[in-house]
Parts: C-alpha cells; sequence; structure tokens
C-alpha cells in the first residue's frame, strides 16, 4: 500500500502527471481530480484558486504544494490552517527581469516613436535616456526583487529596496520600511512593486502616494493587484501624461473591459503574463520537496499563513 496518495488540481493535470510519472517517486500514488480523490489523498499539488474552496472536505491533506507563487486564496482568514503549505519560489526572479527590463527600456529608448515615425518614412532622432545613474525603487526585497536589482546594477542604476524591517538586502544601494515609502517616490525615475498582498500592503499605492511621483516616472505592478488603487492611477495618469504605468496584475482578473484605464496612452496592460511557472520547473521544486518528506525534513518555500506569504 503506497504512503502517500498526491490529488492533482492544476489546469493541466494530464502535463503534471507525465512529469511526476517521470520522476518515479517511490510510496506515492497520483490521483485524478476526481470528487472522491479530495477527501483521500493526504499530498496535493494544487493551482490555490482551484484548492481553496474544497479545502473544507480535505479530510486527510497534511501538506500542498501550490504551482503558484501567489496563495492568497489559501491564506484568508476563514481558510483552515492545520497543514503544511509551500509555494513556488526561486524561478521568477529572470522572467520578471526581462519582462520589466524590456518595457522599461523600450520606454527609455522610445521604441514606441520610431515604430510610429518609420510609418511616417520619417527620420527623426529623438533625445532618449540613459538607464545609467537612474533610480530605481522596488516595494519588495525577496528573491525576484533581487534579480531585478542584480540586473539593475548591470545598468548602472541606483537601487532601493522596501521591506517590512528595513533589513540591508545584499545588492540594494539602501533598504528602508513602507511605512518611509513617501520619501523615496519622487526621486525615482522608475516604481516597481512585487510585494504580497497583506494587510500592511493592501493599498500602499494610493491617491496620496502616488502623487508623489516624479512628473516623467514609470511605474510596474507585477507583484499583486491589491497593493494598487487602480482607480487613483486611472484619475492621476489621465492628466499626469508625461507619466506611464506597466500593469500585469489587477484586484479583479480578468480586468472588466469596462475600466477605463484600458483606454489610457500612457498605460500597458498585460494578462498576468510577466512571470508564469512553467510545470516542469514546479515539479522540480515538488519533487525536491518530496524528498525531504520522505526523509523527515523541513520543506523548502514554507507559507506562513499569519504573514500570508
Amino acid at each position: 500500500m503506497q504512503r502517500y496518495k498526491l490529488l492533482l488540481l492544476t489546469s493541466d493535470n494530464e502535463r503534471y502527471r507525465r512529469l511526476l510519472e517521470s520522476c518515479h517517486l517511490p510510496e506515492i500514488e497520483i490521483l485524478g481530480d476526481e470528487t472522491r480523490n479530495v477527501s483521500q489523498a493526504n499530498i496535493w499539488l494544487a493551482e490555490p484558486s482551484l484548492a481553496a474552496p474544497l479545502l473544507p472536505h480535505a479530510t486527510h491533506i497534511s501538506w500542498m504544494q501550490s504551482t503558484l507563487a501567489g496563495v492568497d486564496a489559501l491564506v484568508t482568514p476563514r481558510q483552515r490552517k492545520d497543514y503544511q503549505l509551500t509555494n513556488v519560489r526561486g524561478i521568477f526572479g529572470p522572467l520578471m527581469s526581462e519582462y520589466l527590463f524590456g518595457y522599461l527600456l523600450a520606454h527609455q529608448r522610445e521604441h514606441h516613436k520610431y515604430k510610429q515615425q518609420q510609418e511616417r518614412q520619417l527620420w527623426l532622432p529623438g533625445s532618449f535616456k540613459t538607464l545609467q545613474n537612474q533610480h530605481l525603487l522596488l516595494l519588495g526585497t525577496g528573491n525576484i526583487a533581487k534579480h531585478i536589482a542584480q540586473t539593475a546594477k548591470h545598468f548602472g542604476m541606483h537601487v532601493t529596496g522596501i521591506n517590512r524591517g528595513a533589513k540591508p538586502t545584499r545588492g540594494f544601494d539602501q533598504v528602508d520600511t513602507l511605512a518611509n515609502l513617501p520619501k523615496y517616490l519622487s526621486c525615482a525615475d522608475a516604481i516597481a512593486s512585487i510585494l504580497p498582498s497583506t494587510p500592511e500592503t493592501r493599498g500602499a499605492l494610493n491617491s496620496q502616494t502616488l502623487s508623489l511621483m516624479k512628473t516623467d516616472g514609470i511605474l510596474f505592478n507585477l507583484g499583486r493587484g491589491d497593493v494598487l488603487d487602480l482607480d487613483a492611477l486611472y484619475l492621476q495618469l489621465s492628466t499626469q501624461t508625461s507619466q506611464h504605468a506597466i500593469l500585469d496584475v489587477f484586484n479583479q482578473e480578468p480586468l472588466p473591459k469596462n475600466h477605463p484605464i484600458w483606454m489610457l496612452d500612457n498605460v500597458v496592460i498585460t494578462p498576468h503574463i510577466a512571470a508564469p511557472s512553467f510545470p516542469e520547473q514546479v515539479v522540480e521544486i515538488f519533487t525536491n520537496n518530496y524528498h525531504k518528506l520522505l526523509k523527515g525534513e523541513q520543506l523548502s518555500h514554507e507559507v506562513n499563513f499569519e504573514r500570508g506569504y
């Protein structure tokens, strides 16, 4: 009899099953997402949004490996907390850096302007900006932010980080707390939020703090949608047309078609694609944790239910 029964709750169960079977994990039976398996399984490999409504029926669950970094649906006050929850970390830094600097460089080098000029067969050199000596403000100093900071250093940028306790972090020129965010907004050329969703971070970028942005600043929201007041941002960017925003995460996804921010020329909207988690990477993390479970070792990337990450 197998020691562990694994429930797959993903949007691509067959792919995950094939990958897991190729790992030849001992003492495990891989179950499908049939209703009867919810109560039988003691391990889940799951997407948080799919797992959350089924948790009340999980009578044997001891550990869940999330397929995503964000586990907001699983850490709400009313959700159960009597099992170990681990998420996916350490794989998103390169992807997020590609996303952020792809858009940032295109903005600073005026790619859109030159494409428009090409269509009109115009030869009009502009006055682009270099990233050298520009100030990047990162809200968050975790693994993703560290990788972005490292990339920023290659471009000669000054990097400030914001975290809970102003803990000095390698790769950042300075680190401060969220309470002191306003003092840095006015001097930041680019701002990127990679914060988790917690009671302290929700609404951190609101009408008051957004109003402190530089007149030509560019804002990235890459972490959680509820850190940013989208309506306040719309009102600001409607009048401050030299400011820009690149938005990948939202409070409501998909972003409702009737939200006016869709129509702003100084906003780029992407459908939560900045740093997807690929099944191969998720399975590697799950496999490493499963071997730790068999040995009685502490699992990697455990989520603190109280903090929410």
